[in-house]
């Protein structure tokens, strides 16, 4: 089943869904999945060098009084799914463009899904810049990625404009908010939701298929 995983590498809602994601999948050993990573840009417009948090939390929450119960929540969730969620440590709010990029090249090198735990945790329980280009070398390195081959990517500015347009794509088709997963191209799932909200779906399309496999039957013995 291919499953396409639309996500900001600074969302930390889209952390708590590869979890929940990860433990659902966990709980029906039988589906086979193909996960990919497709690029969704929380601030599409932020500078290239990023902003300092204390100035992004001010702009997206009103300051730091009525981030703090956003933020409790969320560590709240993560700390049930394992994650130890460290907002203080965050100086700077980054552009995620080149990170969707390693992800992309990522996928190319079959280790998709370990850049993205990688760079999720390296921003959020680390503080790292993620938009630093030498941080994400060495997320890439740590993957087992070639890392002068990423470096050389970057410098040369491979496939900006295919990550925008993966992220323009998403739009268009109504994403307006992260994690969206996409299921066969047919069934969507919005939010990090609970590990049953996918366990349900899997055995839904299960179900599915051997009815459209039973009536295959049918339709070759008559």
């Amino acid at each position: 089943m291919n499953v396409d995983i639309i996500s900001d590498t600074i969302c930390p809602w889209c952390f708590v869904g590869k979890r929940r994601f990860e433990r659902a999948l966990a709980e029906r050993p039988d589906i086979q999945v193909d996960v990919r990573w497709r690029t969704f840009q929380l601030n599409p417009d932020m500078p290239t060098e990023g902003i300092d948090r204390s100035e992004y939390v001010a702009l997206k929450f009103g300051g730091e009084e009525q981030a703090r119960a956003v933020y409790e929540n969320i560590r709240g969730a993560g700390k049930l799914e394992g994650i130890p969620f460290d907002f203080a440590a965050i100086p700077r709010t980054p552009n995620t463009i080149d990170s969707h990029r390693l992800i992309r090249w990522a996928g190319s090198a079959g280790v998709q899904d370990a850049v993205v735990e990688r760079l999720f945790a390296r921003y959020f329980t680390q503080g790292a810049d993620i938009g630093d280009r030498e941080e994400l070398v060495e997320v890439a390195r740590y993957a087992g990625m070639d890392a002068d081959l990423v470096a050389d990517l970057f410098e040369r500015g491979e496939d900006v404009d295919l990550v925008r347009k993966e992220d323009e794509a998403a739009r268009v088709m109504g994403v307006n908010a992260v994690p969206c997963f996409v299921f066969a191209k047919k069934y969507v799932v919005f939010g990090a939701q609970e590990p049953d909200a996918f366990t349900e779906l899997f055995d839904h399309m299960a179900r599915e298929a051997e009815a459209e496999a039973a009536s295959e039957a049918v339709d070759t013995e008559a």
